[in-house]
């Protein structure tokens, strides 16, 4: 028998973690993992945008490990020890550095800030970085207010937002896509001429 997309039981406006608890759909922790659902769906839009095998499969890899990490977020900690759930590990994290050390040895230095744009893909994977800062943000906020999250989930994002970044210089250098330098406007310079 398939499976009911709807089950109403949501329609109180509460939801239950991994493990049955019950909390309000507005809770830090189901913000969290939400927030992760829809970084891996925007990390799946740039992937269909991006005609790079190797960046694809990577992609595709880091969206495995979101499902992990959401995952993580979505267990109720205190029945966490009884319930098998997948693992995020250092080497999750390791393989991003080394991702993002090779694409950098190819990218010239940066020498000012870059503004987002130029090209779809580029500009879809900034929009992933800002997502992925986003839930970071999130996850530090459950931290601080002794809300359990494993501190690996953090250093994760951390890293994936850099590397989210990196990829959209490799991209827009492998598309043939100049980057935007911003060029910051003071006070004592004139505006914009019409």
């Amino acid at each position: 028998m398939a499976i009911k997309i709807y089950t109403k039981t949501g329609d109180a406006g509460l939801t239950s973690l991994i493990g049955g608890t019950k909390v309000p759909k507005s809770h830090l922790r189901i913000e969290s993992y939400g927030t992760i659902d829809e970084l891996n769906a925007h990390i799946g839009f740039a992937n269909d945008l991006i005609q790079h095998e190797k960046t694809n499969n990577m992609l595709r890899e880091i969206q495995d490990r979101l499902f992990t990490v959401g995952a993580s977020l979505a267990v109720d900690p205190d029945k966490e020890p009884g319930m098998k759930i997948p693992d995020l590990t250092e080497a999750d994290v390791f393989l991003l550095e080394a991702q993002i050390d090779a694409m950098e040895s190819a990218l010239p230095p940066m020498k000012s800030f870059i503004l987002p744009g130029g090209h779809q893909a580029v500009s879809a994977l900034h929009i992933c970085r800002c997502v992925c800062r986003r839930a970071e943000r999130i996850c530090v906020f459950l931290h601080q207010e002794n809300i359990f999250i494993d501190p690996l989930v953090i250093k994760y994002l951390n890293r994936l937002s850099d590397y989210l970044f990196v990829l959209s210089r490799y991209i827009a250098q492998y598309l043939q896509v100049e980057e935007i330098p911003w060029k910051p406007r003071y006070k004592s310079e004139e505006g914009p001429k019409a």
